[in-house]
């Protein structure tokens, strides 16, 4: 069988030097290749901790997490940084997109910013990104211009823009109305089912959760529940 594309072991996150909080407290996770993931949780359970630790945002205290067989304990930033660009893409609730630039400048940034300078080859990629998601007639809009469910979309299409095999969304859906929220979530399955990608999708809507094969509920930094079941 193929590795999993991510393994977490007994990992342990605390804040604070003189008073200590606990904010996950001996996590093990594994996600296969091609799974669709929810992780579940009430506010302060450790959602995002987890999310910033599986995202190579921040070190767990105790603990491993390996991704695509790579041991990230011990690895120093630089390292860290490579195989977040590599491996990692990312989704959140609020796009963080430049305001200033278009739509495919916007799916541009992360080959830019690795190679320094624009190229064609990465605007014609961007281009196609954005085709993919059903923005082909609005790649040079300001992203100001475009709606919030167009923007979210921009933003999956940058996330795609490496091909990373792992893609982490927290609350992708939660800033849209109903209809923008179920079309967002669309496009993550279809990526998911002709692509391959693996998503792990932060999320407090149980309608989400319930289109999701797999279920993951953490309560007081712990998993509490993981489930697999039929997409509702």
């Amino acid at each position: 069988m193929p590795e999993p594309i991510l393994e977490v072991s007994q990992v342990v996150r605390d804040y604070g030097e003189h008073v200590r909080t606990r904010a996950l407290a001996g996590i093990d996770l594994v996600l296969e290749r091609g799974e669709f993931a929810a992780l579940m949780g009430p506010s302060g359970s450790g959602k995002s901790t987890l999310l910033n630790i599986v995202g190579l945002l921040d070190r767990p205290t105790h603990g491993r997490v390996v991704i695509a067989g790579t041991d990230t304990t011990g690895l120093d930033d630089r390292v860290l940084t490579a195989l977040r660009a590599r491996m990692l893409g990312f989704v959140f609730q609020f796009h963080h997109l430049l305001p200033a630039f278009s739509a495919v400048e916007n799916v541009m940034l992360p080959e830019w910013a690795d190679a320094g300078y624009p190229s064609r080859e990465m605007r014609l990629e961007a281009e196609e990104l954005l085709t993919s998601v059903g923005l082909a007639d609005r790649a040079h809009f300001k992203v100001g211009d475009l709606s919030g469910g167009q923007q979210q979309r921009v933003a999956i299409a940058r996330a795609l823009s490496r091909h990373p095999p792992l893609v982490l969304a927290d609350e992708p859906t939660g800033n849209l109305d109903t209809a923008s929220a179920d079309e967002v979530f669309e496009l993550l399955h279809r990526f998911n089912r002709e692509l391959g990608t693996t998503f792990l999708v932060v999320t407090h809507d149980p309608r989400i959760a319930d289109r999701c094969r797999r279920v993951i509920e953490i309560v007081d930094g712990r998993v509490q529940n993981d489930r697999r079941q039929s997409p509702a």
